[in-house]
């Protein structure tokens, strides 16, 4: 049996051809180094510019390169599950294609997971050269994300991160999930999770692919991987249990308002009809979405128990 690759840098690019032959020098010479058995996994996230004709050219330069093409843009987080999936190396790194991740990160990291014993290094760009519209709600949702999770990292959205191999073969990335993959991992029983001041570079070629729109984004996919987290293989837990407690407190309430009403018409004294009363209203709403509570966690425990492999890409070429 051939001895396993020391480690497998998956690119997820997206019409970035200008910086993809200096990006393959770079860790091309940090790997020899280094004497570094690798592979680079860069996967074309439907480029339109000649990305994938650069990577097929550099393919026969670098014959550590593989690629996997995508026949439209599916987004980074399916980028990344298949470059995880095709991985072979024990340790294994995400960087963006534009080079602002520095490949000489790589054997510092690759040491605190072989060396340290760390499951998961994130990078931190500490100081960063983005406009301070960027920086400022970048800051607010690392912190959000820290509270929330209980992780304590500085840049969840850090493109350079290290794992050990079984961390990627284990955790599911899909829809916007790429910027919770330390929350992702530790759910999933990796709980070594570390971090490392990485130099942030200035941007070389292009324009970033990311808006201000990612910030709401973020905020609604960490409410996600959040509930994900905790309810994703059983959300009757959640949904069957918020409605049981709302079921019953609907419940009781109506049932103290017809009681009520019925000692005070046995001893004649002052009352009301039940249904001049706003809070018998409130009390049948609560029983009717407590139903409807309860039926959607039913419903969203047949759908799981039943679906297909959601992480289904149409992958145009491979090399």
């Amino acid at each position: 049996m051939s001895k396993r690759l020391d480690i497998s840098v998956v690119v997820p690019l997206y019409n970035e051809v200008e910086s993809l032959a200096e990006l393959s020098a770079w860790i091309d010479r940090v790997a020899r180094e280094n004497n570094l058995t690798y592979e680079i996994i860069m996967v074309d996230d439907g480029s339109s510019d000649g990305s994938w004709e650069e990577v097929e050219r550099l393919k026969g330069e670098y014959p550590a390169i593989r690629a996997i093409r995508f026949a439209r843009n599916y987004g980074k987080s399916a980028a990344l599950y298949c470059g995880f999936e095709a991985s072979e190396g024990e340790v294994v790194f995400t960087m963006d294609a534009d080079l602002q991740d520095s490949p000489d990160e790589i054997p510092a990291m690759r040491r605190m997971i072989i060396e340290e014993g760390y499951d998961l290094v994130s990078g931190w760009k500490k100081k960063r050269y983005d406009p301070a519209g960027k920086r400022f709600p970048s800051k607010f949702f690392n912190f959000t994300a820290r509270v929330v999770s209980g992780i304590k990292l500085h840049d969840f959205n850090c493109g350079l991160k290290a794992y050990r191999r079984r961390v990627v073969k284990s955790i599911e990335v899909y829809g916007e999930m790429h910027r919770y993959i330390p929350i992702l991992a530790k759910h999933a029983g990796f709980k070594r999770i570390g971090e490392k001041v990485v130099q942030h570079q200035e941007r070389k070629y292009g324009v970033s692919k990311f808006g201000m729109e990612r910030m709401v984004k973020g905020y609604l996919d960490l409410i996600t991987v959040s509930f994900m987290s905790h309810f994703g293989r059983s959300p009757m837990y959640f949904f069957g249990s918020l409605g049981t407690i709302m079921f019953l407190l609907g419940g009781v309430t109506t049932v103290w308002i017809i009681a009520d009403k019925l000692y005070k018409q046995f001893h004649a004294l002052p009352l009301r009809g039940v249904t001049e009363q706003p809070l018998f209203f409130v009390a049948i709403l609560a029983i009717i979405l407590g139903v409807q509570l309860f039926l959607a966690g039913f419903l969203g425990e047949l759908i799981n128990r039943n679906s297909s492999d959601r992480n289904s890409y149409l992958i145009d070429k491979k090399l």
